[in-house]
């Protein structure tokens, strides 16, 4: 099947999709999402020293608080790190389930322009507790179903204030949430890219590479 979009014309390279699930409810305002968004430049830059992992590392980003897509697909050597600012409250699963299908069309774009990709990455990172009317439950069975279908992998960091007990729900039980230390969010980002450079060399359809060791969390359970 040809490569119809010019996006895959130009870069026919196979993809490695990730969307950053950002919580920039209220609560993040300050310090917390200064560090957020020195650290989304930090990604990209990281990611950006190695040539391929630059064209085959897709990234979007879905923010909540209110939920909206702040950057579609785009690969890492087209992303320009956005300038986050957080209000608002903290509509954790309509997020989830908004990522959930923004993965599921691009993946339907990738099926049809011929495009090969590896496993989607959904990377959450939040402060808070979902909205007491947040469909976080059916949103925690989606990734579950998604994750035991081998669709996608799905992690969640805790940031402090973060309720730790809903994320365990949410995520896998072979992939606990980690708890962030303080707001050392340059370390994770750094951990982010090496780990989606390691996924971008690896072989499609392969088993899952080795991740490098977490230095700037800890594992909750």
């Amino acid at each position: 099947m040809g490569v119809g979009l010019p996006e895959f014309v130009e870069n026919p390279e196979n993809r490695c999709p990730v969307v950053l699930l950002l919580d920039t409810s209220g609560s993040m305002a300050g310090e917390p999402i200064k560090a957020l968004n020195q650290g989304l430049t930090v990604f990209q830059s990281a990611v950006r020293e190695d040539e391929q992992a630059s064209l085959r590392v897709e990234v979007a980003i879905v923010a909540f608080g209110p939920v909206r897509l702040v950057q579609d697909f785009v690969t890492i050597d087209e992303f320009v790190p956005p300038q986050l600012d957080a209000s608002g409250l903290t509509p954790m699963g309509e997020a989830i389930n908004y990522a959930l299908d923004l993965l599921e069309s691009r993946k339907e774009t990738y099926r049809v322009s011929g495009i090969q990709y590896y496993r989607p990455w959904i990377f959450l990172i939040t402060d808070g507790a979902p909205n007491l009317n947040s469909p976080w439950q059916q949103a925690a069975q989606r990734v579950k179903d998604s994750e035991s279908n081998r669709k996608l992998s799905f992690f969640a960091v805790g940031v402090q204030g973060a309720d730790l007990e809903t994320l365990r729900q949410i995520t896998p039980l072979e992939r606990p949430p980690m708890m962030l230390h303080g707001l050392d969010f340059k370390s994770m980002f750094v951990w982010l890219s090496d780990s989606m450079r390691r996924v971008s060399s690896s072989t499609v359809g392969g088993e899952m590479v080795a991740l490098p060791p977490v230095g700037w969390g800890q594992i909750t359970t």
